[in-house]
C-alpha cells in the first residue's frame, strides 16, 4: 500500500533521462507500465538488458515503446556495459583535429552511424570492421568544413558529440553550421573556443563556425562534460600549451583520458 503502481506514460519528448528513470521506477511498481515516445538510444536497450538480467520484466517493441511488468524484487547479476559511443567520437575528433591516424578497438560501429559520415565529409578516411569491432580513421592535415550538423534524438546525430566536433571545425577550411535541437544553452564551450582564436557566432540554437586554420593556446575552462572534451580536442590541434581548468567535468565522463592521449603521442599533464 502506498507504493508505486503501473501507468501509461507518453513522453512529450524522447528524453534519455526520463526514459531511464521511468524504466527503473516501473520495475518494482505494482502492475504494468507502458512508456510511449521513449528514447531509443542504445543505452536504453542496454539498461533494459541489465534490468532483465536482474529479474525485471521489460520488453521494447519495434516502435520503441517500452512495456514493464513490475516484479517484487531484483537480484544480483552480471552485465557488460556497451562501449561508450561518445567517448569513441571524442577520440575520432582528436584524430581529425590533429591530422592523425587512429584505430579504436571494442567499438559498436552501428551506434556511430549518424557520426561517421560527417568525418568522411571532412575528408577523413574511415574504415569499419564489425567482425573485429574496430574502427580506423585517417585524417588530412586540414579537414574540410561541414555543411550542416543537426543534433537529433537517436538515431540522429547526438547532442553530446556536438561540442568536440565543433572544436574540429574551428580549424576546418570553410564554414560549418550547427543546429542544436535537443538542449537549450548548449553552446557554452563556444566562448572558450573564442579565447583560442576560433571564429564562432551563436544565435539561439544556431552556431556558425568559420574555420581559422590555426588556434592559439589560452587559459580555458571546462563548461560541462562535453564542453570539456571540446577544450581537449581544440588544445590538441592548437600550437603551444593550453591550460584547461575545471577538469572535474571531463573526469566524470572519461576514464584516464590524459593517459590514453599520452599513449597516443600527445603531451598532456594533469596537475
Amino acid at each position: 500500500p502506498g507504493g508505486l503502481h503501473g501507468a501509461r506514460i507518453a513522453l512529450p519528448f524522447p528524453s534519455v533521462g526520463a526514459t531511464e528513470n521511468a524504466m527503473i521506477a516501473a520495475c518494482l511498481a505494482e502492475g504494468e507500465t507502458e512508456l510511449h515516445n521513449a528514447a531509443r538510444e542504445p543505452e536504453i536497450a542496454d539498461l533494459a538488458a541489465f534490468l532483465n538480467a536482474a529479474g525485471a520484466r521489460i520488453h521494447i517493441d519495434a516502435a520503441g515503446s517500452v512495456f514493464i511488468r513490475g516484479v517484487r524484487e531484483l537480484h544480483a547479476c552480471e552485465h557488460t556495459v556497451i562501449p561508450d559511443r561518445i567517448v569513441a567520437v571524442t577520440y575520432l575528433c582528436a584524430a581529425a583535429a590533429t591530422g592523425s591516424s587512429l584505430t579504436l578497438r571494442g567499438v559498436e560501429t552501428d551506434h556511430l552511424a549518424a557520426c561517421l559520415p560527417l568525418f568522411e565529409e571532412m575528408g577523413c578516411a574511415v574504415q569499419q570492421n564489425r567482425r573485429d569491432a574496430t574502427l580506423s580513421i585517417a585524417a588530412p592535415q586540414t579537414v574540410s568544413s561541414l555543411h550542416m550538423v543537426r543534433t537529433m534524438p537517436y538515431p540522429g546525430f547526438p547532442t553530446d558529440a556536438q561540442a568536440p566536433l565543433m572544436a574540429v571545425c574551428c580549424r576546418a577550411k570553410g564554414t560549418s553550421i550547427f543546429v542544436e535541437n535537443i538542449f537549450e544553452n548548449r553552446y557554452k564551450h563556444a566562448a572558450e573556443l573564442l579565447r583560442m582564436g576560433a571564429d564562432i557566432k551563436v544565435e539561439g540554437r544556431v552556431a556558425v563556425v568559420e574555420g581559422v586554420g590555426r588556434l592559439h593556446p589560452a587559459r580555458v575552462e571546462c563548461t560541462d562534460l562535453r564542453g570539456g572534451a571540446a577544450m581537449v580536442v581544440a588544445a590538441l590541434g592548437a600550437q603551444g600549451e593550453t591550460r584547461i581548468g575545471q577538469i572535474r567535468h571531463i573526469e566524470r565522463g572519461y576514464e584516464a583520458l590524459d593517459e590514453c592521449l599520452c599513449a597516443l603521442g600527445a603531451s598532456v599533464k594533469k596537475q
